[in-house]
């Protein structure tokens, strides 16, 4: 058997026994092992793991590339078949099969040993020659030199080309997932060719050469297309996040030690290979490309927590601090001083630094949102505080900087949270009708829980002194209105309870009396520093309305509803003497009470009497006028006009003009005169 072997550009006869086949050269049986369809992930579980991995480059790039990648394989296979046309010389060709991939396969399995008339070797049957034993560097002069041919070159050598890049890229994904020495030498070649593009390159645009025509020149794209594989490639090698709980993070520290004791170790085995082949910066940015994609796409995780992000940016500093240490002892070589480079691994700290704040400003955010939630029991201080320095701590056991920058973002995010709190009670407050009175109770309870937890935090972390202004002014605001709008609350429901309380035998007012009490006891049980003043404040406000009640249903009543009245205020002044007294314990003493005496003024039988029972109710309330008097006697309906008179003119004897404002409970209180006194005159 004859067959003709290819040794460079020159043919050889070769003659072999009958039967026996021409053996295959070395590279076409290394080719035969190893191929770069698992690289490329056809049909493969590879094709699934980086589909879902790659995930470095922009979509955009993503799609762009696929357009040009489909518009190069049009081309190849119209190009492809051409050329074939061309090497035939009228010979039958295999049947051109439907992918340009495999055009192009067809065209390396033709024999290249036939010769011209004039002994030469067609330049197309060198250049397959050259791609086929893996002499890239020689092929691109080749193709080049037939592209600058004539009229046909141009179309040749862009199929050319791509056939070169095909072949290139399979001999880098036999090197990746081979034995890579065995092919260092077209490993080299690619080295080679991809600096001869670079070269060629600049010689294009330093001529005359249109800039369009450059930027679409095929070469150009060789080292994106690199890039891109070997990230895709490199990706896919990463062990997969398995946790049927993401928030898991033991799980979390175990696959990171896996990335730190295999994947790492893997990388920087290939490393000697590729920087022989000249092509080290390419695969070290490839290989820190494809670790800080994927960190990234660890850390964006929805279910992703703080302290998750902490484990990732903990574990990616103490690989910075074996690389730096490294960089300051160039003799020794750091097991991973290619795969985490300095500037790649500080790249992946700020990136996971970033994340880590935004991780924990979002969940103090939500945490402070959950324990001040109108609509909920406030918590204690002591559980908010752990909330926002539990992460600072965690934090401090990595690094002291990180700790302080957590601890800023923290602070930061409670001025937010206060801040939208405040908008938030503002709305509650415009809301049609009086919200409940336990609601406005709740809100001032965690305004002072907040001010309490602030100060708190200010002696612990370290507050500017902006943010504590800021803080206790929205605090202070914030108080001030939801008092006003709690007391304008309370003032119209006992208003409305006591309206009719006189008349009726339930009106009422007993209830709200024992809701304002549960409601106090509740809001007191934190001992807040408001609370004795708020509660005096509504005292005064339930007294004045039923004063105001008292004297304006007296001058309107029977006989017999006089009756009932001094029988009510008997039962009222127990309840009301209970109720604060629960509620303020010792303090309830110096509590204004109109009632006790008013009751002991009425009581009293005879006119004498009646003068000396006035004496402390004109002491303790200067304010009373002449026709809160007249009320007050109307409700003591046996009282002569002569006797009226004598308590009038006692009244008139021993009032004095209040020298304070203390006690002024009276002042606010309308009474309307008779139209015709009892003693004819118009004052009472």
């Amino acid at each position: 058997m004859k067959a003709e072997v290819c040794q460079g550009a020159l043919c050889v006869d070769t003659v072999f026994p009958a039967g026996q086949k021409a053996p295959e050269p070395a590279w076409m049986m290394r080719k035969t092992m190893y191929s770069w369809g698992p690289f490329a992930g056809r049909g493969s579980k590879w094709e699934q793991m980086a589909g879902e991995k790659a995930r470095m480059l922009p979509k955009a790039t993503h799609e762009e590339r696929k357009k040009q990648e489909l518009k190069r394989r049009g081309k190849l296979k119209t190009m492809a078949g051409k050329l074939l046309k061309a090497v035939a010389r009228g010979k039958e060709i295999v049947e051109e099969k439907a992918g340009g991939e495999d055009v192009a396969r067809s065209l390396l399995k033709m024999e290249t040993s036939r010769k011209r008339a004039g002994g030469e070797m067609p330049a197309e049957e060198t250049i397959c020659g050259f791609i086929e034993q893996g002499k890239f560097f020689e092929a691109c002069d080749y193709i080049y030199d037939l592209e600058h041919s004539g009229k046909d070159g141009m179309e040749k050598s862009e199929s050319l080309y791509m056939l070169l890049a095909e072949r290139m890229w399979t001999v880098v994904g036999e090197a990746l997932s081979g034995n890579g020495r065995m092919f260092l030498e077209p490993l080299q070649s690619v080295g080679e060719s991809l600096k001869w593009e670079k070269q060629k390159e600049a010689e294009l645009l330093g001529s005359s050469q249109e800039t369009k025509s450059v930027s679409t020149w095929s070469p150009n794209f060789w080292r994106k297309d690199l890039e891109e594989k070997l990230i895709q490639y490199l990706t896919a090698q990463i062990p997969m996040f398995c946790s049927s709980d993401n928030t898991d993070e033991d799980a979390l520290k175990q696959h990171l030690s896996q990335l730190e004791t295999t994947f790492l170790p893997s990388l920087e085995q290939r490393s000697d290979v590729f920087k022989e082949a000249g092509l080290l910066v390419t695969y070290a940015c490839c290989c820190h490309a494809s670790l800080s994609s994927h960190l990234s796409t660890l850390t964006d995780s929805n279910h992703f927590s703080f302290s998750q992000c902490l484990s990732v940016y903990e574990w990616s500093l103490k690989m910075h601090k074996s690389g730096s240490e490294t960089c300051l002892n160039p003799r020794q070589i750091s097991q991973h001083s290619l795969s985490l480079g300095v500037q790649c691994l500080m790249w992946i700290i700020l990136k996971t630094e970033e994340k880590l704040l935004a991780f924990a400003r979002a969940e103090v955010g939500k945490a402070l949102k959950e324990a001040f939630d109108i609509g909920k029991p406030p918590c204690a201080d002591a559980a908010v505080i752990q909330i926002l320095t539990e992460k600072t701590e965690a934090a401090w056991h990595v690094s002291e900087s990180l700790s302080e920058r957590v601890e800023a973002v923290c602070l930061e995010e409670c001025l937010r949270f206060l801040e939208s709190y405040e908008n938030e009670v503002r709305s509650f407050l415009q809301l049609d009708g009086c919200p409940e009175i336990c609601s406005s109770l709740r809100i001032l309870q965690n305004c002072c829980i907040f001010r309490t937890v602030w100060c708190k935090l200010t002696y612990i972390c370290s507050a500017s002194t902006g943010q504590d202004v800021k803080v206790n002014g929205l605090l202070d605001r914030m108080e001030d209105e939801v008092t006003e709008h709690f007391l304008q609350t309370v003032t119209s429901k006992v208003k409305g309870t006591l309206k009719e309380h006189f008349k009726k035998c339930d009106s009422g007012f007993n209830h709200i009396l024992e809701f304002l009490k549960q409601s106090f006891l509740a809001f007191g049980k934190e001992k807040i520093d408001k609370y004795e003043a708020l509660v005096k404040a509504v005292n005064t406000i339930v007294i004045t309305e039923y004063v105001q009640a008292l004297l304006t249903t007296s001058r309107k009543a029977s006989s017999v509803q006089r009756r009932r009245i001094a029988s009510k205020m008997e039962e009222d002044h127990r309840m009301l003497q209970t109720v604060f007294e629960e509620c303020l314990g010792p303090a309830a003493g110096p509590l204004k009470d109109p009632i006790k005496p008013i009751l002991e003024l009425i009581q009293t039988s005879d006119v004498e009497g009646m003068k000396i029972a006035l004496l402390p109710i004109l002491k303790e309330f200067p304010d009373l006028r002449k026709e809160h008097l007249s009320a007050v006697l109307d409700i003591k309906g046996s009282l002569s006009r002569e006797d009226r008179a004598a308590l009038l003119k006692a009244f008139h004897d021993n009032s004095r003009e209040s020298e304070t404002e203390a006690n002024l409970l009276f002042a606010d209180i309308e009474v309307k005169p008779r139209k015709y006194g009892l003693c004819g005159c118009l004052c009472c």
